[in-house]
């Protein structure tokens, strides 16, 4: 069984090398408390005083001068052409997660939205891409929701 060693800090800065990599989707991301497992096999628990958006994080720093990279997984996603503003504005209409490019919005696989935007005149391709939506309007990190009361 691998060692266990306790994150030391979160880096917000590369590191001139890193020791290892972490592999994580858009989920776990997202994190508090959790045991990881680097690439190399080591294993190490996160505990942040708060829950933490780690797209906005460049890694950890562990016990013994090892340095983790987070690295966004593949996941299973529709790459969206089409009219762009339209389309965008239908997929933040429903509060979806997207990441926004020049020339493609991307959301990860829903067959509903994926209906949604095909009725609309998009034009879809399933692919597997890590998956990296824009954060929020205000400030970092992910929308955690809001009301419309």
């Amino acid at each position: 069984m691998a060692d266990t060693v306790s994150t030391a800090e979160l880096l917000k800065s590369a590191p001139a090398t890193w020791s290892d990599t972490v592999v994580l989707d858009y989920d776990a991301r997202l994190l508090r408390r959790k045991l990881l497992t680097s690439t190399q096999g080591v294993v190490f628990m996160v505990d942040l005083p708060t829950v933490t958006n780690l797209d906005d994080v460049w890694g950890f720093a562990l016990d013994k001068g090892h340095s983790v990279r987070i690295e966004a997984a593949d996941e299973a996603v529709l790459v969206i052409t089409g009219d762009l503003p339209r389309l965008a504005w239908h997929i933040g209409n429903r509060h979806t997660p997207c990441q926004i490019l020049p020339d493609r919005l991307i959301i990860r696989q829903d067959h509903v939205l994926e209906g949604m935007l095909q009725g609309l005149g998009a034009k879809i391709t399933r692919a597997t891409l890590p998956f990296t939506p824009e954060g929020g309007a205000y400030g970092l990190g992910r929308t955690m929701g809001h009301s419309h009361d």
